[in-house]
């Protein structure tokens, strides 16, 4: 069972059921109003924190850095809803609620604290903490991670009105980051078709007719020949044209790589504080005269 002295290393601690499942992080401990005993413990759960289930504390263990609950993850996530900020205490409907669907007998709650001479609430013979004993308010005094100033018994009350003093407590909210995956990319190599254009000379050979007169340095030649007749003759004529051909080669390198970049994002929240107000009571001469008497 988690004592007074063990709630500091209780809060915004872990908690895990009985398989070692995380289960997500306590945030308040309710005290039995009468006895000032832990007896519920609240626990944040969600992706981001945003629901709070209550969980029995009294078969609860403080192992190492965090806190180990007899109870299933899924059936904490679905324990009835309560209201934390309804005033820091449990009302006795939803107390009933809980004990109910934790299976805890209601009636074995009552017997397990019994009345002293003094007028306040003792534990009694069976486990101690039971909240909401003899039509109590249910388990009260809410120790958030701020601490348990102003939450104890009756007992302790009793002893601060002596001492003159009262201790003022608020909540403080802290807010981290979790890291978390928020896409993907990815390098994908594909082939395209362009067509290409370029412009490269070519050369061809065309018929040119040459004629020339007959003069004494050719006559010899010219009239080698038959007088009339049929003759030809064939020249081969040559031209140049494109020739295309492919050619791969590695042009560059490619790769990826992430950079971070920091940006300020606003959280807001609620917290709740205590104020302390100190009040005066004006004696009239009537009173200061009646006193004297």
């Amino acid at each position: 069972m988690i004592t007074r002295e063990e709630i500091a290393n209780v809060l915004d601690h872990p908690v895990y059921d009985g398989d070692g499942n995380k289960i997500g992080d306590a945030k308040h401990v309710f005290f039995d109003d009468m006895t000032g005993r832990p007896e519920w413990v609240s626990v944040k759960t969600g992706m981001l924190g945003s629901n709070e289930s209550f969980v029995p504390i009294r078969d609860a263990a403080l192992v190492q850095d965090h806190l180990e609950v007899p109870y299933r993850k899924d059936m904490v996530k679905g324990a009835p809803s309560v209201d934390v900020d309804a005033g820091g205490h449990l009302s006795e409907t939803e107390e009933h609620r809980l004990y109910d669907y934790y299976g805890i007998n209601w009636d074995s709650v009552l017997s397990e604290a019994e009345r002293t001479d003094d007028g306040r609430w003792a534990a009694g013979p069976g486990p101690a903490g039971t909240a909401g004993a003899a039509g109590a308010a249910g388990a009260g005094g809410v120790a958030g991670a701020a601490g348990m100033a102003g939450r104890q018994d009756a007992g302790d009350r009793t002893a601060m009105r002596g001492d003159d003093a009262m201790t003022r407590s608020e909540e403080q909210m802290h807010v981290g980051v979790e890291r978390r995956e928020s896409g993907r990319a990815r390098l994908r190599k594909y082939v395209v078709t362009e067509e290409v254009q370029q412009t490269v000379p070519v050369t061809h050979e065309e018929v040119r007719v040459e004629r020339e007169p007959i003069t004494d340095a050719n006559r010899g030649e010219a009239l080698s020949g038959p007088e009339i007749s049929e003759d030809e003759h064939e020249v081969t004529l040559h031209a140049e044209r494109p020739v295309v051909e492919t050619e791969t080669v590695p042009v560059e390198r490619v790769r990826m790589t992430t950079e971070e970049h920091t940006e300020n994002e606003t959280v807001r929240g609620r917290v709740r504080k205590e104020r302390i107000e100190a009040e005066t009571e004006e004696y009239t001469d009537d009173d200061l005269r009646k006193g004297r008497e």
